[in-house]
């Protein structure tokens, strides 16, 4: 692709055939998801379901009490469009994937479907029972935000009880009647169905969506729960980092916004830079704790590769409750900043941050961090 895709990389390893990769998981437990991520294709490989999830488990959250078993529902909700044989529409400018990567004109700005999946399956209906049940939730879409809310068919709306963020438990719950959603983030919240009469639909909906796309999933309330013994407790982990601005060695600035590329075709650009894979455009020291300052022109969900972050601030003024704990993608809204903070430990090496609006990914909204 001329732009970022032929761009030579000294550094990049070359393999004939395969190439095996060794996650050791050290890390806090969590809901993790994986996806291939070949330079400027990694929107319609997504799209074509190149992707998957696991769940990292230890004893202490094991200890909780939180709902388990049959009762802890992964679910990654993807957005997608069919075309009339039923097979996958997406609108590549090069269907084979080879040779010219991006998308036709009206979707510059991001792929959205008609049709909802969860879990790949077209909005579906899970059955439960009258208890508590544990909702591991991750946006799989290219583009699309949600706002989901719980609703009954009496117009009661349920709390969905925040336990985790990207990179699991929080300190404490944080209960909401909403919940956004970005590409790329995942949420882990507990919703009780105790006192839903049996035979109940409760619908899970996008407050962003119209028509077909407001709806998501819907939860059936089949039978009465012979037992519950699970529990959501004040306290949930004591060891989410405590880094402090006065700890910052420093303070970098990251503007995410459209742009044009060398070959003078639109982009979307970090810093007014399109992506080179053989740039370092941060470098960092292993251990270093620091502070970056992220402004986007448009929706932009910024993911950071190697590090989880907490969200210090938006705006200047206090993070939002749904960005409590420690994260890996924090969602800016049109014309908004964030603050985040890290310290940069485990692995030396280059790594990526990106925009997880994956055609933006695709058109050179991503940089290279280098940890020395």
């Amino acid at each position: 692709m001329p732009g970022t895709g032929h761009m030579a990389d000294p550094r990049a390893v070359a393999t004939a055939l395969t190439r095996d990769y060794i996650f050791p998981n050290d890390q806090r437990p969590t809901l993790l998801w994986y996806h291939d991520h070949r330079m400027d294709f990694t929107a319609p490989a997504i799209w074509r379901g190149l992707v998957g999830l696991y769940i990292v488990r230890d004893d202490a959250e094991e200890a909780l009490g939180l709902p388990a078993g049959p009762r802890e529902v992964p679910l990654m909700i993807a957005d997608r469009a069919f075309a009339a044989d039923g097979t996958l529409a997406y609108p590549s400018l090069d269907p084979t994937l080879r040779h010219r990567s991006g998308v036709t004109e009206p979707y510059l700005a991001g792929v959205l479907g008609d049709v909802i999946l969860v879990n790949g399956a077209p909005w579906p209906v899970h059955e439960v029972d009258t208890a508590r049940h544990r909702l591991r939730l991750l946006n799989g879409s290219n583009a699309r935000h949600y706002e989901l809310e719980a609703v009954c068919e009496d117009g009661r709306r349920l709390e969905l009880v925040q336990i985790g963020a990207d990179q699991g438990l929080l300190a404490a719950p944080v209960t909401h009647r909403t919940l956004p959603m970005a590409p790329a983030e995942r949420y882990d919240v507990v919703i009780d169905f105790t006192d839903v009469p049996v035979g109940t639909l409760v619908r899970v909906r996008n407050r962003l969506g119209t028509g077909r796309t407001r709806d998501v999933l819907a939860f059936r309330i089949a039978r009465r729960a012979t037992t519950d013994d699970s529990r959501v407790p004040s306290a949930l982990a004591t060891d989410l980092p405590t880094w402090s601005r006065q700890e910052a060695v420093r303070v970098r600035d990251f503007a995410f916004r459209a742009g044009r590329m060398d070959d003078d075709r639109h982009g979307w650009l970090v810093g007014g830079r399109a992506f080179d894979p053989a740039r370092a455009d941060v470098t960092v020291g292993l251990g270093d704790v620091e502070v970056w300052r992220l402004i986007a022109d448009v929706h932009h969900p910024i993911h950071l590769h190697l590090v989880g972050f907490r969200v210090l601030s938006r705006g200047g003024r206090p993070p939002l409750p749904h960005d409590a704990g420690l994260k890996d993608t924090v969602s800016l809204r049109p014309g908004e900043s964030a603050e985040i903070i890290t310290r940069f430990d485990g692995y030396r090496g280059r790594y990526l941050f990106h925009c997880h609006n994956a055609e933006h990914e695709d058109m050179a909204m991503m940089a290279n961090f280098e940890v020395v």
